[in-house]
């Protein structure tokens, strides 16, 4: 077997939908790894299996996305049932030295531990905090928090090498995981320049207002989506600006409740929920914003992590407006205006701050694409990541450069 092998798992997203597993997948296999993937079917993705880019996916069925907390479980203990099986027949057919897991849930590493007896190496790949997460979605801790709490701890245990998807997890993986800082790297979520990039503008797709007022990512109850329907009717009754469209791109539960009070304000003339979205059709409506739209409400989840959002918008120079997020405030910096509090209320006062300073919009929007030019580089986090990498495997040839390739 190869010892620059390695397979990885996530439930969250099939591959190539979840753009940081794709990502490291790809990083991986152009550094000379063999890369296999299991993960969830949808309906965009239905194969049980499929070689995209050299790179083995292997998905499984789930039940319906889960909403309440026992649904949660539900829908874990299937998803597990799929990837130690899954596991199994990937360690027959293509071999692995390396297990990735990447969560949540924080329940993965009971499949790896079979294998981790066998001698693979089992790398935590820290994409969200599952115990505030919980805390967010269900206001409250209690008992399932602290299980939470400890399969997390258990995790960072079990893991040899952690990869954290910023600093401040990073910290935790430190002080609440007990892991060793040198087996800590972070890897920021940054998009592939080759992904997300300018394109002339398409008038078909642009209302005929100043502003079109973008939202991109998934929409799940923590995800603010309501609260950015409720900045539109802010702008409207408080600040007397008409002048914009707003548009979702995305999918997600609270999709149809986010179009269900659009409704019932009488917004439906001024916001389009286009759905999921990829490849040229995704670049096309990024590149209507104007403003970018990052409502994500302050709780416990939101304040530590790193929104894809931040990254999509700075790679197109688009100006942002945020709840005053610790880790979104130290990303964005001057290429965001912030809300003075908490509430829709707030965050429409500096959505039209934005709106009506030409030149604040324009600082910010320099901003963004000075920090897409210098500060966010995937090519840079994906050394990183192969570098740890590396580290699990001693016997391998000095780390090939990380050449990043994508199709347009």
């Amino acid at each position: 077997m190869a010892d620059r092998s390695c397979v990885i798992v996530v439930e969250n997203l099939p591959v190539p939908m979840d753009r940081r597993v794709w990502q490291e997948a790809l990083a991986l296999r152009q550094a000379g790894w063999t890369v296999s993937v299991i993960c969830p079917t949808n309906e965009r993705h239905p194969e049980a299996y499929e070689e995209l880019d050299g790179i083995a996916i292997y998905r499984h069925p789930l039940p319906l996305e889960a909403r309440g907390r026992f649904a949660f479980l539900f829908e874990y203990a299937a998803a597990l049932f799929h990837e130690f099986r899954l596991l199994w027949r990937v360690w027959r057919e293509r071999g692995f030295t390396v297990i990735q897991a990447c969560n949540p849930p924080d329940l993965i590493f009971l499949v790896v531990l079979p294998f981790k007896l066998m001698g693979k190496r089992f790398v935590f790949d820290h994409h969200d905090v599952c115990p505030e997460l919980f805390e967010a979605k269900f206001g409250r801790k209690g008992f399932l928090h602290r299980v939470l709490l400890w399969a997390e701890r258990l995790t960072f245990m079990t893991a040899d090498m952690v990869i954290s998807a910023n600093d401040t997890y990073r910290d935790l993986a430190i002080s609440r995981g007990g892991q060793a800082p040198q087996d800590v790297v972070t890897v920021y979520s940054i998009p592939d320049k080759s992904r997300i990039y300018r394109l002339p503008p398409d008038p078909g797709l642009r209302p005929n207002k100043k502003f079109v007022l973008g939202y991109v990512g998934v929409i799940g109850d923590q995800d603010g989506v309501d609260h950015l329907v409720m900045v539109l009717d802010h702008l409207i009754r408080d600040h007397g600006l008409h002048d914009f469209h707003a548009v979702v791109v995305g999918d997600g539960p609270a999709l149809e409740s986010a179009r269900d009070l659009a409704v019932s304000l009488g917004l439906s003339d001024y916001v389009t929920f286009t759905g999921y979205l990829n490849g040229k059709d995704l670049l096309r409506q990024l590149n209507t914003f104007d403003i970018g739209i990052i409502p994500d409400p302050v709780n416990a989840y939101n304040d530590k992590i790193s929104m894809n959002k931040v990254f999509e918008y700075s790679a197109l120079g688009v100006p942002s407006v945020a709840y005053p997020l610790t880790e979104t405030r130290r990303l964005l910096g001057g290429a965001g205006v912030y809300a003075e509090g908490e509430t829709p209320a707030e965050l429409a006062g500096a959505c039209a701050r934005l709106m009506q300073d030409d030149d604040l919009r324009t600082r910010c929007a320099d901003e963004a694409v000075r920090l897409a030019q210098h500060a966010f580089s995937w090519t840079r986090e994906a050394g990183k990541y192969v570098a740890a990498y590396e580290r699990l495997s001693p016997s391998a040839p000095a780390p090939a450069t990380v050449r990043i390739e994508g199709k347009r």
